[in-house]
């Protein structure tokens, strides 16, 4: 069982759960029905682990159903503290983080989920004082002005591999690191010493990426008023640039907050 689950949801899936969940002491029907009751056990085996509480069943409440390590997984401190640090509702973060998340900052071995850009690459050849021009004729692939060549998963490290013998700073810095994809380009301006100091922070915990990912957003005075006055339009515009509405991004991020609002003032009452 692999897909995500939320409330709503009926099947064999959603059966399997609520078995997994009485077996470990949670008090659920096996209704094969996603409903209220199921929503709620989610919500509570996610807040007794640390995790981020939103009721959605995926592969982090899988693992701590488990008992697997879950530690360097986005935890709900760390988006209640991303919060305060930028002077914003809890349900502004987790709208933000469900949205603009890719939803996991590690691959299955451990290491950060990345992209590698070989057109960025090609760009910062040039500022590290290398001629990529040699370089785009015997990798096409890796060193191009052009967009594309991805491979995707484990295999962008790879392509980050044979970057890193032309230049290691420079592909570094190519790459987009964590469950928020921030460019490793960005590190001077989220304050890190070098693109080494940015990567190892990346490697530590899906926390320390949204760290990243807030520091991103604090840097950017535009960003940070869109998301601090919920002008969602405004937000993703700056965030995903012109074609965000094409993917719909405003308006998954105003459903995102509106539905996370509803539960934080449930929970209130």
């Amino acid at each position: 069982m692999s897909e995500i689950l939320r409330k709503g949801a009926i099947g064999q899936a959603v059966a399997d759960l609520q078995s997994d969940l009485q077996r470990a002491g949670y008090k659920v029907e096996r209704t094969a029905i996603y409903d209220d009751a199921t929503r709620g056990a989610v919500a509570a085996l996610q807040r007794a682990t640390g995790l981020v509480v939103d009721g959605v069943y995926g592969p982090k409440s899988r693992a701590a159903l488990a008992n697997h390590d879950v530690t360097r997984f986005l935890r709900e401190p760390d988006l209640i503290a991303a919060a305060e640090r930028l002077g914003v509702s809890l349900a502004c973060i987790k709208a933000v983080n469900e949205v603009e998340s890719n939803g996991r900052g590690f691959l299955p071995d451990g290491r950060p989920a990345i992209l590698f850009e070989r057109h960025v690459f090609h760009e910062r050849l040039r500022e590290h004082g290398i001629d990529p021009t040699p370089h785009t004729a015997r990798l096409p692939a890796i060193v191009n002005p052009k967009r594309g060549g991805y491979a995707g998963g484990a295999a962008e490290y790879v392509r980050l591999a044979t970057a890193i013998q032309i230049c290691r700073p420079a592909a570094l810095e190519a790459a987009s690191w964590g469950a928020f994809q921030i460019m490793g380009y960005h590190w001077r301006r989220l304050g890190f010493e070098s693109v080494e100091a940015f990567v190892a922070a990346q490697q530590e915990s899906e926390g320390a990426q949204l760290a990243a990912f807030v520091g991103f957003i604090e840097t950017d005075p535009g960003l940070h008023k869109a998301l601090a006055g919920r002008k969602w339009a405004a937000f993703a515009r700056g965030y995903n640039g012109p074609a965000y509405a094409e993917n719909l991004y405003d308006v998954k991020l105003e459903r995102a907050y509106t539905r996370f609002s509803e539960e934080d003032a449930g929970q209130a009452a």
